[in-house]
């Protein structure tokens, strides 16, 4: 009796094993077989941005461009001095393939410049997340810091006090603007989004009443192309106490300026 059993446990030893090699012949693994339609499924990556390095800022600006924005530059008589205003400083960064930057100040017989560039290339870390939508989620936040005011709102300030709409009258009508049309050229130097530079863009414009001997003015311009943000701010703080810098003529030179940056990123 002892014999018989111990050959109907061979036998049966064997046909598991058997019925084991039988099932696992083709190298398939049972979980190879629980989720048949994640086979050969792969993350695909994000494409990276356009841009891989950043031009050097202290040369991204010319000469012409900087005697108009600081013409304080050109009242220099010390060549040496001339030359070292045009060639600004550049600003401290351990990455210079992720952040690069340059500033100037000059000093001119009516007012103080100051005009400083700062361009930075957004990389995702996340494959999953492309470096132009990191870029646009950080040009987003800094938009939603400046806090624009939404179109077709009240608001804004006249570039110079001669644009004020409560000016005295004069018999003259051409040096006395209408009301109505100095209201509108005031709203169209509210800070604002701007279409017609980079993907996206705004431009910020404020004039300083801290209650200091004169009022600066800021004007900012930040746009994005691609997976880069370029960020240029141009201040103007005039000696004499109670001039007020001339909005539109700060804006114009900012949106030249960033425009030459812009097709200098392009180039």
């Amino acid at each position: 009796m002892q014999r018989k059993a111990h050959v109907i446990g061979t036998a049966a030893l064997f046909a598991a094993l058997l019925t084991g090699c039988t099932s696992g012949s083709d190298g398939a693994s049972p979980t190879d077989d629980a989720n048949p339609g994640d086979a050969g499924t792969a993350t695909v990556a994000a494409q990276p941005g356009k841009y891989r390095n950043l031009p050097e800022p202290c040369g991204a600006v010319g000469h012409d461009t900087l005697a108009t924005m600081l013409p304080g530059i050109r009242q220099i008589t010390d060549p040496d001095q001339r030359d070292k205003a045009y060639r600004g400083v550049p600003e401290l960064t351990y990455d210079t393939d992720r952040k690069v930057g340059c500033h100037w100040k000059v000093e001119s017989t009516t007012a103080t410049d100051r005009l400083s560039v700062d361009f930075e290339r957004v990389v995702s870390f996340d494959n999953a997340v492309s470096d132009d939508n990191e870029a646009r989620k950080l040009f987003q936040g800094m938009e939603k810091a400046a806090h624009l005011p939404a179109p077709g709102t009240p608001g804004g300030e006249p570039a110079s006090p001669s644009a004020d709409p409560s000016a005295t009258a004069s018999p003259d009508a051409s040096a006395n603007p209408d009301p109505s049309e100095t209201a509108a050229d005031a709203a169209d130097l509210r800070p604002r989004a701007l279409p017609d530079l980079g993907d996206e863009a705004y431009l910020d414009d404020q004039l300083s009443t801290s209650g200091s001997t004169s009022e600066p003015r800021t004007v900012t311009v930040v746009f994005r192309t691609s997976n880069v943000v370029v960020t240029l701010e141009y201040e103007e703080q005039p000696m004499v106490v109670g001039a007020v810098p001339d909005s539109k003529e700060m804006q114009d030179r900012a949106r030249d300026l960033a425009s030459q940056l812009a097709d200098k990123l392009d180039g």
